[in-house]
């Protein structure tokens, strides 16, 4: 399975979070194991910890969005946006085999895919402002 595939997997894994308790997550997560047949254990096994690094930093990640957006904090923001969002800053913050730029871009793809019209550009527009804050650390770090 190809990075693309699992991060949509990852997403959907995650965005469950919204409806469900977490105590419950293991089952759903081992429920949709059994209907994902085109997985390998390494896939699964990737996703899986993909989706528990995300979770265990969400309360981190909304209060980075919501301190970073105008007008628009996680509890106004569509499920499908602020699931998109999540996986997201992850990416870009602690997930060092994902550049920047990628985490955008496929962030940019998932809002194409499951958001609404408005998804793809809300997307673009939040993780440019943490691109451009994270460029100004990145060049105070170098001087």
């Amino acid at each position: 399975m190809v990075r693309r595939e699992l991060r949509e997997h990852i997403f959907k894994m995650l965005f469950q979070i919204e409806f469900n308790e977490m105590s419950d997550m293991p089952e759903h997560l081992e429920l949709y194991f059994e209907n994902l047949l085109s997985a390998s254990d390494d896939d699964k096994e990737y996703i899986k910890t993909k989706f528990e690094a995300i979770v265990s930093r969400v309360e981190e990640i909304d209060k980075i969005l919501n301190e970073k957006t105008t007008g628009w904090k996680t509890i106004r923001m569509s499920k499908v946006d602020l699931t998109i969002l999540r996986l997201a800053v992850y990416e870009m913050k602690w997930d060092d085999d994902v550049p920047t730029g990628v985490a955008i871009n496929e962030a940019v793809e998932l809002a194409k895919r499951f958001s609404g019209e408005e998804g793809p550009a809300f997307v673009n527009g939040v993780l440019a402002k943490l691109t451009d804050e994270r460029s100004e650390k990145d060049k105070q770090k170098d001087a």
